[in-house]
C-alpha cells in the first residue's frame, strides 16, 4: 500500500507556483494573447462588426486570402541541427538601413476607425521596434503628425495614383519635407475590390448609425466612447467623404496608370521608390526597369482581385528573374513568425503585415501593436533556432519546400 501524508502549507508553496493577478484588464487580455490568431478574437469581442469585417475580409468569395494563408501552412521546414544557435540575429539591411526584424507594418487605410489611436500606435510601435511604418494616402493622421509622432521612426508613403494628379504629387512633396525616406506606390486597384462584407453591412465613412450598428455596439462601449470623444474620423490626405468605401476608391482612383507613369513618378522622388502589387514575374522586370529600388509581391492582402496569384509562390520565381540586385518584398497572408522565415529562406528580402497588426490595435491599441511585433519576433527567433538558422543570410531556400497538393 502507498502511504500517504497531506501536505502543509510548506510543503504546498514548494510545489506550486500561484500566478500573480493582472490588474489591468488590458494588460491582462494582451498578456494571454500568444498568438496573432488570439489577438483577432480579442479585437473582434472588442470591435464593431462593420470596422472589423473591415479589416478582416477580403473580396469577393475571399480565396486570395484563405489561399495565400494556406501556402505559407503547406510549406515544410527542412532544419539543420547540432548548430550553436544561442544567440540568433533578426536585424536585416533594407534599402540601406539596418532593420531590427524583416517585418514592417503596411499601408492600412482608415486605421483609426479600428482603434482610435490608429496611426499613431502604429508609427511609435514601429519605432520602437526598429522596423519602418508605412502611411496610407487613405490615412486618418496627416504625412505632418507621424512625422510628429514618431520622428526619429523610419516613416514611409504609400501612394496611390489620383486622377488630380496635381494632388496626388503634392503628397509627395510634403512626405519629401516631411523626412520620409521611401515612396511606396500601389498599383493593383485600378478599380475596387468587390469587398461584399463592407457591402453588407452598409460600410460608410464615418461610420453610419443604424438600429443594427447601435445594437451591434452595445457589447462594445470602449470603442464608441473613444469614437465620440476624440477627433472626428477624417482622410488626413483627402476631403471630407460620406459615401461607402469602394465608391470612395472608384471615385478617386486612376484606372489610366502605366509603366510609363512610374518611370515619371521616379524622376519626381529622389528617395527610394518601390512598387507593390506585382503579381507575375513580367510585371516585376519592368518595375525594375521603370526604377523601382525594390517591388513588392502582393495581392493587396486578398482585396482586389478574388483567385489572385499567391505572392509567396512567386518569390523563388522572381528571385531568379531578378537576380540579387533589387530587393523583393512580400506581404498577403503573414500571421506567424515562421511565415517570415519561410518567405526570407524562400529569397524575399523583407515582409509587411497588416491584419497581424491591426488585430493588436483593435485589441489594446498601442500596447495592442507592440503585442503584435513581439509574438512575431518570438515566433521567429524560436523556428530559426530549430532550424539550425543563426541569422538570416544563413536561410537557404534548401530550408523550406512547397507541398504540392
Amino acid at each position: 500500500m502507498t502511504k500517504r501524508k497531506f501536505p502543509g502549507f510548506k510543503a504546498l508553496a514548494g510545489l506550486l507556483r500561484f500566478r500573480k493577478p493582472i490588474l489591468s484588464s488590458k494588460k491582462r487580455r494582451l498578456t494571454r494573447a500568444l498568438t496573432i490568431y488570439d489577438l483577432r478574437d480579442v479585437a473582434k469581442r472588442r470591435t464593431p462588426k462593420a470596422p472589423f469585417d473591415y479589416t478582416d475580409g477580403g473580396a469577393d468569395s475571399e480565396s486570395s486570402l484563405s489561399r495565400a494563408r494556406k501556402a505559407f501552412e503547406d510549406i515544410e521546414f527542412q532544419p539543420r541541427v547540432l548548430r550553436d544557435v544561442s544567440k540568433v540575429d533578426l536585424s536585416v539591411n533594407m534599402l540601406g538601413k539596418t532593420m531590427a526584424m524583416p517585418i514592417g507594418i503596411a499601408p492600412t487605410g482608415f486605421t483609426r476607425m479600428m482603434q482610435t489611436e490608429g496611426e499613431e500606435a502604429g508609427s511609435k510601435a514601429a519605432r520602437d521596434a526598429g522596423i519602418p511604418f508605412t502611411l496610407s494616402t487613405m490615412g486618418t493622421r496627416s504625412i505632418e503628425d507621424v512625422a510628429r509622432f514618431a520622428p526619429d521612426g523610419r516613416n514611409w508613403f504609400q501612394l496611390y495614383m489620383w486622377k488630380d494628379r496635381d494632388r496626388s504629387m503634392g503628397l509627395v512633396d510634403r512626405a519629401k519635407k516631411a523626412g520620409f525616406d521611401t515612396l511606396v506606390l500601389t498599383v493593383d486597384v485600378p478599380v475596387a475590390g468587390a469587398r461584399l462584407r463592407d457591402v453588407r453591412n452598409g460600410m460608410t465613412i464615418p461610420p453610419s448609425l443604424t438600429s443594427k450598428t447601435i445594437l451591434n455596439a452595445i457589447p462594445r462601449p470602449a470603442w464608441w466612447i473613444n469614437f465620440l470623444t476624440t477627433d472626428p474620423l477624417t482622410f488626413a490626405s483627402l476631403d471630407s467623404w460620406k459615401g461607402t468605401v469602394a465608391e470612395l476608391l472608384d471615385s478617386m482612383f486612376d484606372p489610366t496608370v502605366t509603366f510609363e507613369d512610374l518611370k515619371w513618378i521616379r524622376k519626381q522622388w529622389d528617395g527610394n521608390l518601390v512598387v507593390k502589387g506585382i503579381q507575375n514575374v513580367e510585371d516585376a522586370k519592368l518595375a525594375v526597369k521603370a526604377g523601382a529600388d525594390a517591388i513588392t509581391l502582393s495581392n493587396h492582402g486578398g482585396r482586389q482581385l478574388d483567385r489572385a496569384p499567391i505572392p509567396f509562390h512567386l518569390v523563388p520565381e522572381v528571385r531568379k528573374a531578378l537576380g540579387k540586385k533589387y530587393e523583393i518584398h512580400v506581404d498577403t497572408g503573414i500571421m506567424h513568425g515562421a511565415d517570415v522565415v519561410a518567405a526570407i529562406a524562400a529569397g524575399a528580402n523583407f515582409t509587411w503585415i497588416g491584419r497581424a497588426y491591426l488585430y493588436g490595435l483593435m485589441a489594446g491599441g498601442k500596447e495592442g501593436v507592440d503585442r503584435s511585433l513581439e509574438i512575431l519576433r518570438t515566433q521567429m527567433t524560436r523556428t530559426m533556432k530549430l532550424l539550425g538558422a543563426r541569422s538570416l543570410d544563413e536561410l537557404k531556400p534548401e530550408h523550406v519546400s512547397f507541398i504540392v497538393r
